[in-house]
């Protein structure tokens, strides 16, 4: 499995936390050693939080979004009002889009739009795809893979008349290369499958999968939303054809902010989506009686872009690009490594079960941990201002985004979840 890094990237909080070091580091060690806790600063507090363990789900809002919301109302709308489409909102989800595939995606400009929903992106494209291969009957999908991502392929699958073939996957882990390479063959359309897996926080080999795809002349289609952000990819070198992603979790755009999709330039002209609306036709303010579809990644857009949504990703933007992608991905195995350290430590004694995979190359930016009680814990965790997520039936997702979260916030975090395990008796305490 090839994944991006750089030696100048990995911290000393990252070299102090690799396993089989003679003394693992404190948690007070981890946040001085640590060269983008400075970051932290730039978010907003939010009153009664004791640890934010949730933002692979919501990222936390920066503190100049607020300003900068309030100057887009006075300045860009209240002021130069309808004006401001010329000016800058019609080629926003353009610009937008090479922003994120510069900072975080490995993609030439030209290749990513900021348009809709996660759902309604996945629609189009996945569509798109299929059409593009006409002869061939199934889609490849894991059963684990998120909800959204299986429930719009059996829509597509019962409107074009398609197969599913599904991959039975260990939920602690996720798709492996082998188990793709066993499903495809030359009856399949498209395969879809997620970078890193919403529950388990498995790390797929995208390089590999996809050139086995390739190799029985299959398009693929990949979901970025746990791992945007976080994770580098390399999008262009590793010869993706199609992703989509989110932009409310490590691109911090907000609750209901819109979705990204990427499209390889050699596929553009090929792919026809399937939701024709006046911004994706070729002259938009043409008003005539047909469609024609737009060039290069106008032709994927729909309906007016959500302007106002696309605000606060572009100041996360602003500090992804200043401490760079792989020294994020860095500070996200540091955080990880030290996650799987106290919760062996801490809770594991107490009948919690690991199921995230160990070895970093294999994990993305959360550990998933399982216990029965986890659905009460989470409940009261909430009241007591520590923010996990649950996935049922007994996960609880510990969510890490770099930027944001220190050492000492996850300490406080499996402290407090140890904790509520032992009814209020703490076994082994902060370290």
């Amino acid at each position: 499995m090839t994944h991006p890094t750089t030696p100048a990237a990995a911290s000393s909080a990252e070299r102090a936390a690799e396993p089989g070091t003679a003394a693992a580091p404190t948690t007070a060690e981890l946040d001085r050693l640590d060269p983008l806790a400075g970051y932290r600063e730039r978010f907003l507090p939010s009153d009664g939080l004791v640890a934010y363990l949730d933002g692979n789900s919501l990222g936390r809002p920066l503190r100049v979004t607020a300003d900068h919301l309030g100057a887009f109302v006075a300045r860009d709308w209240g002021g130069r009002l309808i004006r401001a489409w010329d000016e800058q909102w019609m080629e926003l989800p353009f610009s937008l889009g090479d922003r994120i595939a510069a900072a975080t995606l490995g993609a030439a400009p030209g290749q990513t739009v900021v348009a809709d929903s996660t759902t309604v992106l996945l629609y189009k494209l996945m569509r798109a795809a299929v059409d593009a291969r006409p002869g061939r009957h199934e889609l490849v999908l894991d059963d684990d893979n998120f909800p959204t991502d299986r429930f719009v392929a059996e829509g597509i699958a019962r409107e074009r008349g398609l197969r599913i073939r599904w991959i039975s996957v260990d939920p602690a882990r996720g798709v492996e290369l082998d188990q793709v390479r066993a499903a495809v063959g030359p009856d399949t359309a498209l395969v879809v499958l997620s970078h890193v897996s919403y529950r388990s926080g498995f790390l797929a080999d995208m390089e590999g999968i996809t050139r086995v795809a390739h190799d029985a002349g299959a398009l693929v289609l990949w979901d970025l939303c746990h791992s945007v952000g976080s994770v580098p990819t390399r999008l262009d070198e590793w010869n993706v054809d199609l992703a989509v992603g989110c932009t409310y979790k490590y691109l911090n755009g907000g609750p209901g902010s819109p979705a990204f999709g990427y499209v390889a330039r050699r596929l553009q002209a090929d792919l026809e989506q399937p939701v024709q609306g006046w911004m994706g036709a070729a002259d938009v303010f043409a008003m005539g009686d047909g469609f024609v579809p737009g060039e290069g990644m106008r032709r994927f857009l729909s309906g007016t872009p959500p302007v106002i949504g696309m605000l606060a990703m572009q100041d996360m933007l602003d500090l992804i690009e200043e401490a760079g992608i792989d020294a994020i991905r860095a500070k996200s195995i540091a955080l990880t490594e030290h996650a799987l350290r106290l919760v062996e430590k801490q809770l594991v004694p107490l009948g919690v079960t690991i199921a995230t995979p160990k070895a970093a190359e294999e994990r993305g930016s959360h550990v998933t941990i399982r216990h029965p009680e986890f659905r009460e814990v989470t409940a009261r965790l909430w009241e007591q201002g520590v923010i996990p997520d649950f996935r049922a039936p007994d996960g609880l997702r510990i969510g890490l985004s770099p930027l944001s979260t220190s050492f000492a916030e996850l300490q406080r975090g499996i402290d407090a979840i140890e904790t509520a395990l032992t009814g209020g008796a703490t076994a082994a305490g902060s370290s």
